[in-house]
């Protein structure tokens, strides 16, 4: 099965989405309660982003939204999205959310995978270009910078870096962040993303890719971490670490890991291995592209990427809502348009 980003799918992940940033339940929130009195249901506290099941995934599915929308002007949902951005992203249903931000007990909230596609959502947002787009990245920019606070404030203590394959990982909120940050002229958060990515993994070797997968990976952490790196280092630097990092890779594709297996997508765990198989190709395309023109491991990394998506597009069939809630966006993700 392939995964080319045509009018068809397209269309078929923009209703996905504008289904699934309205459904109130179930919802597996991540709230820390304080006193009885807070013990209330997400939309309550969460105003723009109460649906797709949790926070996180409802922030990458309006995401997804606002680049379909950027990237097919002729799409059919585009009148639907419109409708629910006006609803969602206003003054008041941003401020909600940075209210809750400001909450004693939400220091941690969504660190760091939240805040990144917070801040990726933020940086869609400001390349629309018509005036609805400009009103709703107006509107959402008290958010984008109160977690370029949240990161600011936290990088300088954060010592180590969390690698395993899941929301916490570093590489991949530090690899959004830096997007952002240089697409928004933060140039003191670019600096202390790019200091602490170097200071994590620059000095890392041998990477252990054939531990991979872990049964609730939907990141590689070896690839996500390739994929950060070729951001903070010069090109013919970044050939160097590669190499260290990944000698096998000079063998080219039988280096890489086969796509996942997905033994049941009706839990909510093993389906992660499809978003596993999508964001696996989204890297080694990053990765590929990180290379100098003629480097031999780009050949065999885009091979292996078109074997991942095609099967993390299997996973787009099924329609389960433990997997539809946010396989979209990491499928808009592996078939690499509009970066």
């Amino acid at each position: 099965m392939t995964l080319a980003l045509d009018l068809e799918l397209a269309s078929r992940l923009a209703t996905t989405a504008l289904a699934n940033v309205r459904t109130e339940y179930p919802n597996k929130p991540d709230h820390v309660l304080g006193c009885a009195a807070d013990l209330v249901a997400s939309r309550a506290l969460h105003p723009a982003f109460y649906g797709s099941y949790d926070w996180h995934s409802c922030v990458h599915m309006h995401w997804t939204l606002a680049r379909l929308r950027r990237l097919f002007p002729a799409l059919p949902e585009r009148a639907r999205i419109d409708a629910t951005f006006d609803e969602h992203l206003t003054p008041a249903t941003i401020a909600a959310e940075c209210a809750y931000l400001a909450r004693g007990h939400a220091a941690s909230f969504e660190r760091t995978y939240g805040w990144a596609w917070a801040l990726e959502f933020a940086r869609e947002l400001a390349l629309a270009d018509d005036a609805p787009g400009r009103a709703w990245s107006r509107a959402i920019e008290p958010l984008a910078r109160a977690f370029t606070d949240r990161w600011l404030a936290w990088l300088p203590r954060a010592r180590y870096p969390i690698r395993h394959g899941t929301h916490a990982n570093s590489a991949f909120g530090l690899a959004l962040t830096i997007d952002y940050a240089r697409a928004a002229g933060r140039d003191d958060l670019e600096a202390a993303c790019v200091a602490k990515a170097l200071a994590w993994y620059a000095a890392d070797r041998d990477a252990p890719i054939g531990w991979e997968p872990s049964g609730a990976d939907f990141l590689s952490p070896t690839l996500i971490e390739a994929d950060l790196m070729r951001r903070v280092l010069p090109r013919a630097r970044y050939a160097e670490w590669l190499s260290r990092f990944l000698p096998a890779l000079a063998r080219g594709e039988p280096a890489l890991p086969a796509p996942a297996e997905v033994s049941d997508r009706t839990d909510a765990q093993i389906v992660h291995l499809d978003g596993l198989n999508l964001a696996r190709a989204w890297c080694l395309r990053g990765i590929a592209g990180g290379l100098a023109p003629g480097d031999p491991r780009a050949a065999a990394l885009e091979r292996s990427a078109e074997r991942h998506a095609s099967a993390g597009a299997e996973g787009l069939e099924s329609g389960n809502y433990l997997g539809a809630h946010w396989l979209a966006s990491f499928a808009l993700l592996a078939a690499g348009e509009g970066a």
